[in-house]
């Protein structure tokens, strides 16, 4: 999607980080943008930073792991723009800590936010994206944890990797609409995502997480002293956007763990039948 110029994106998760660095690039760029985003003060403070531009910059409070609420803020932004080209299906939340001692909130509210929040985005907004012919783009945001993980990040790393291969069948199904799809996947990033459970709804409090006070302060101040600037992300995945690239990634230093993990993927293979099983047979 090379013209971005006057297009019509729909970023959530843009009051802060990576969705408001996606925000900022595309304004940059002359798209009009719906700004989404739980925290309704956090969303008002995001907004009166933006330069002042001709874009038309709407924000809406949306909680994208209500179906009924994705859909509803949909529709107003269908009806206010006319069309919609672009979609950032980016909010996402984090729980940490060994597998077994998570509790069923722990995933219910992860996999509802970084899960069935982007399968909500997917449902809504697609087909007013076919609706209008012109083609368009969509980027879900994974992780580098979507292609590689470690201890304590099962429950993320479940649904990262869900994302991607999410992204890629997707990708597949829409080309011949002219709509490209990336999975984002970002490594370290000066964000505040570690205390994203400032978000978690009363009804799933009780936790099995071990992000203890300390420790989530340790790592915030990692990643917001260490991680790349949001906006850089937001400027490459634009790049994403205009390239119709399957992956954006951030840091090419990962590129040797991604290397490292299909070398482990092909090595498995040993002792597997020759024949029969192709990818052709699964099609």
């Amino acid at each position: 999607m090379q013209n971005i110029e006057n297009k019509i994106a729909v970023v959530t998760g843009a009051a802060s980080g990576i969705g408001l660095g996606i925000t900022r690039a595309l304004i940059a760029e002359g798209v009009h943008v719906a700004m989404l985003d739980v925290e309704q003060s956090a969303l008002e403070a995001a907004y009166a930073t933006l330069p002042a531009t001709n874009v038309d910059v709407q924000k809406h409070v949306c909680d994208v792991s209500s179906r009924n609420a994705v859909g509803a803020t949909a529709e107003a932004i269908n009806a206010h723009y006319g069309k919609i080209h672009i979609l950032c299906n980016n909010a996402g939340v984090v729980a940490g800590g060994p597998v077994g001692e998570l509790t069923y909130d722990d995933w219910d509210w992860v996999i509802g936010v970084n899960l069935q929040g982007v399968i909500a985005g997917l449902q809504e907004y697609v087909p007013l994206i076919k609706a209008h012919g012109e083609g368009g783009h969509i980027v879900n945001t994974a992780s580098i944890l979507g292609h590689l993980t470690g201890p304590r990040q099962a429950i993320y790393a479940a649904t990262k990797y869900a994302v991607v291969g999410l992204s890629e069948s997707s990708r597949a199904d829409l080309e011949p609409h002219n709509i490209g799809v990336s999975a984002l996947c970002p490594g370290m990033i000066a964000t505040n995502i570690i205390g994203s459970d400032r978000n978690r709804p009363d009804s799933l409090q009780e936790t099995g997480s071990d992000f203890v006070e300390g420790m989530r302060d340790a790592i915030t101040t990692t990643f917001k002293t260490q991680g790349l600037n949001p906006d850089r992300v937001g400027e490459q995945v634009v790049h994403g956007i205009r390239n119709n690239k399957p992956f954006i990634f951030t840091h090419a230093g990962l590129k040797d763990g991604i290397e490292a993990r299909f070398q482990t993927i092909m090595d498995s293979f040993d002792g597997s039948e020759a024949d029969g099983g192709s990818l052709g047979d699964l099609q």
